[in-house]
């Protein structure tokens, strides 16, 4: 299977299964759509009367382009079969160590956002915040179940997790003791709204969280529309110096800017430039999930509006790129010499089987986007897992699991999808979310496309 498409003056070819890239001429790129459907004979007859009016375009050079198309395919690199299929099953199988857990330290916010999945913070449940004991077991139950894996992940995540601070400290605390006679090594993540951020969380941060998401909207009133206090008063002006300092502290790296961006804001890479130029380089802006009928909901009117804002997106930060003044779309983060390897591009995130969601009461579920939906419950950190056919689902849930992803270009860059958004939307973890397929395939072309402009940058005799 291959996949063609024109994007910012570049003709790209990518060979779904072997992952190959290709960037090629007019020609060469008519000739390779040709190529499996048609003979050599009819193929050179139609590129010679369709570039009549081009003398470089002769039958020799079309013979030699053809012997290049079939000397990429015998290589491997174009028109490649399906070599996973009859394996995704036994591939995921066999995994059954933990590697990563979600710690609902606090379901609970200081902000009152009304398109929050998590019921502004609560997961339609009640408030509560995450004992000390609690959060050590879940340590000790990651430790447990991690097999001969030696780094282990723990997302301090909410609600707001800044809510249950010295919890949160202690736990770090707890987790680094241990480090050394375990044999294992803790990487934290922290998720923040950024209320409570002063210096001493930031200092703390930078020593110990591996990675820091920061929730920012975008521009004020794209912000403030939404991420407001219970008294109806935005967050934009009171967050935003702090987020600057915590990045700056941080020298750059390891954190998220992320942003949600809905139907009000459809020309969202205003808001992601907003927040580039407000001197933060590390971004992420993800669609707004939520039922059809919200106001918040994207339509199927606004998906050219948020194609087109992909592009834009795409073509700034090259610009920016060749400036001196880079900036890092995490959407666009993509690899094509190095990437993941075939197991985790067939399996996807791991949810319900390599990481999972605990809740401030101990309880396991697949993912934080299941938390409080008692159906997904998957049992507790003291016994842990019990819904042995709940997890079984998740772990047969791969790329080939779903009928929808065959014929996908993208399926492997995907690895089918995320289990939640597809459960939300059709009611099965192995449905597709077709919205959100859409706006995924335009992402990939974009990254992909970036990949390709950087190249033949490279490759520019001027360098």
């Amino acid at each position: 299977m291959i996949h063609q498409y024109k994007l910012n003056g570049y003709n790209i070819v990518l060979d779904v299964n072997s992952g190959s890239v290709h960037a090629v001429d007019e020609v060469a790129y008519d000739m390779i759509g040709m190529y499996e459907a048609a003979a050599p004979d009819e193929i050179v007859a139609a590129m010679l009367e369709k570039y009549a009016d081009r003398a470089d375009v002769t039958e020799e050079e079309l013979r030699q382009c053809l012997d290049d198309i079939a000397a990429l395919k015998a290589a491997g690199k174009l028109f490649t079969e399906d070599a996973y299929a009859g394996r995704a099953f036994d591939m995921k199988a066999r995994s059954r160590d933990i590697k990563a857990l979600c710690l609902h330290v606090a379901h609970t916010c200081n902000l009152n956002c009304s398109y929050c999945f998590a019921s502004q913070g609560k997961y339609h449940g009640e408030r509560a915040l995450m004992s000390y004991e609690v959060g050590k077991r879940a340590l000790d139950f990651l430790v447990e179940h991690s097999g001969s894996r030696v780094n282990l992940e723990v997302d301090f995540f909410g609600g707001e997790p800044l809510m249950n601070w010295d919890v949160v400290k202690r736990l770090v605390a707890y987790a680094r003791g241990i480090e050394k006679d375990r044999k294992k090594r803790f990487r934290f993540t922290l998720t923040t709204n950024g209320v409570l951020v002063d210096d001493e969380v930031i200092d703390f941060a930078n020593r110990e969280m591996h990675n820091v998401v920061m929730s920012i909207d975008g521009r004020p009133q794209v912000h403030d529309r939404f991420r407001v206090d219970y008294a109806g008063q935005g967050s934009y002006e009171k967050i935003v110096p702090k987020f600057q300092r915590f990045a700056q502290a941080r020298g750059q790296r390891d954190y998220y800017v992320r942003g949600t961006y809905t139907h009000y804001n459809t020309d969202f890479s205003n808001d992601i430039l907003h927040l580039a130029d407000l001197g933060f380089t590390q971004l992420s802006m993800e669609p707004v999930v939520c039922a059809p009928d919200d106001p918040c909901a994207l339509t199927e009117e606004d998906l050219p509006v948020l194609f087109e804002q992909y592009e834009i997106l795409a073509r700034e930060m090259l610009r920016r790129e060749k400036e001196g003044r880079p900036i890092t779309f995490y959407h666009y983060m993509i690899d094509l010499k190095h990437g993941p390897c075939i197991y985790k591009r067939i399996s996807g995130c791991g949810s319900g089987t390599e990481y999972m969601a605990v809740t401030p009461w101990g309880d396991l579920y697949p993912c934080h986007q299941f938390v409080g939906d008692e159906k997904y419950l998957l049992g507790n950190i003291w016994d842990g897992v019990q819904n042995e056919a709940m997890q079984d689902q998740f772990r047969r849930c791969n790329v080939y699991a779903r009928p929808e992803c065959g014929d996908c270009w993208a399926r492997l860059y995907c690895s089918g999808g995320c289990a939640a958004n597809a459960y939300h939307a059709t009611g099965s973890i192995t449905g597709v979310y077709e919205y959100g397929c859409k706006l995924f395939r335009k992402r990939m072309e974009c990254a992909i496309m970036m990949q390709v402009a950087k190249s033949l940058e490279n490759a520019s005799p001027e360098n």
